[in-house]
């Protein structure tokens, strides 16, 4: 991923998740388009929590792993994790996905079923489908509040007891978000990479909202900003929007690292042969033979025109048109070029007299 500028949309283990991708060759920026704001210490939640103690649950149903982590984390803030995982060993566990399952199995417990969907509209179905009447049914919800579950449940017969750990908030760095919508639309960025469906909502909205969307939206299309998205729920906002992201078989972010490394290795085996080796363009940056090649932008641009023709000969006006300014001196042409060979080597770049340049490409 040498020389890709990947944007994490996420506020939460996006440490981690920056220092895979910076592992493998990648720059990383920050744009959280939601915060998180957790319940830890929130009142309600551990006289909920103390209630099911008292009176267990038939049925717990868990919609996200950091969710449950945060539960757990509240009863032991206030001693009384031993008698809650107690109960919880006790009561049928269902779990919204694999990331719920997971931090299920971290506290010691197993889940009795899984939506491998990662929908509560599949949970909703079984559990309605099995019959929920006079079962005392507790559900974690996940940040974005209330989905639904507790309405069906109660008019089925259920007792509910709902419980909110942490809610989705504002972004962190509202300028920060800003700027990079405009940044995808103005194709400074190579992927964006996002872990859940409300923070991909926020981030498109922003994109919205700052009337970039069109070209964000015609970038993730292309494939030439990359939409990658950790699993299906996430999905779901760019799908709406008619665009199909890059993602992994398992929903964990170990996995959408390597699909993202994947990707990038089978986009270097489709790369531009030239006698010095495999050359790649990316949004701000060109990687001939694995090396970052030290290019300003107007050099890239013109790298960029030369590649488009694919070892077509190039005329000097054009190369004139992709630099900045108006100038119509055939010098500024030929500078461009001579900086160009500067840094990829004479071999990559050839004069054709009278007509214009070329990339001197080979066969694979």
């Amino acid at each position: 991923m040498a020389g890709c500028t990947v944007l994490l949309t996420a506020d939460r283990r996006k440490g981690e998740l920056a220092a895979a991708l910076e592992r493998r060759g990648a720059n990383v920026r920050h744009a959280p388009a939601l915060s998180i704001t957790s319940h830890v210490d929130d009142e309600l939640l551990v006289a909920d929590t103390r209630r099911l103690i008292d009176e267990p649950p038939d049925v717990v149903v868990v919609t996200t792993g950091i969710g449950f982590r945060g539960w757990v984390e509240a009863a032991d803030a206030h001693g009384i994790a031993e008698p809650f995982l107690a109960v919880l060993e006790k009561s049928r566990i269902v779990a919204r996905g694999p990331k719920a399952r997971g931090a299920i199995q971290a506290a010691g417990l197993t889940a009795d079923w899984v939506a491998e969907s990662e929908t509560s509209a599949e949970i909703a179905d079984v559990l309605l489908g099995e019959g929920v009447a006079g079962l005392r049914v507790a559900v974690q919800h996940h940040g974005a509040g209330a989905d639904g579950l507790d309405v069906v449940f109660a008019e089925a017969g259920a007792e509910v007891c709902s419980l909110v750990v942490y809610r989705w908030g504002p972004p962190p760095d509202p300028v920060a978000l800003r700027d990079s919508v405009h940044a995808a639309a103005d194709g400074e960025i190579d992927a964006v990479v996002f872990t859940s469906a409300p923070g991909a909502e926020a981030w498109l909205s922003a994109a919205e909202a700052e009337s970039v969307d069109a070209g964000v939206l015609a970038r993730f299309k292309d494939w030439s900003m990359l939409p990658a998205a950790v699993g299906p729920v996430t999905a779901k906002p760019l799908e709406h929007r008619g665009v199909t992201p890059l993602q992994p078989e398992r929903g964990r972010l170990g996995a959408l690292v390597r699909a993202l490394v994947a990707h990038y290795e089978h986009a270097e085996t489709v790369a531009l042969c030239t006698p010095v080796g495999a050359l790649q363009i990316r949004s701000r940056v060109a990687v001939l033979d694995g090396q970052v090649l030290p290019l300003s932008p107007s050099g890239i641009a013109v790298l960029r025109l030369l590649a488009a023709s694919a070892g077509g000969v190039v005329s000097r006006a054009d190369v004139l048109a992709a630099l900045p300014g108006e100038s119509t001196d055939p010098h500024a042409a030929e500078v461009a070029i001579a900086r160009l060979r500067e840094a990829a080597g004479k071999e990559l770049i050839k004069t054709v007299v009278k007509r214009g340049y070329r990339l001197e490409l080979t066969s694979a």
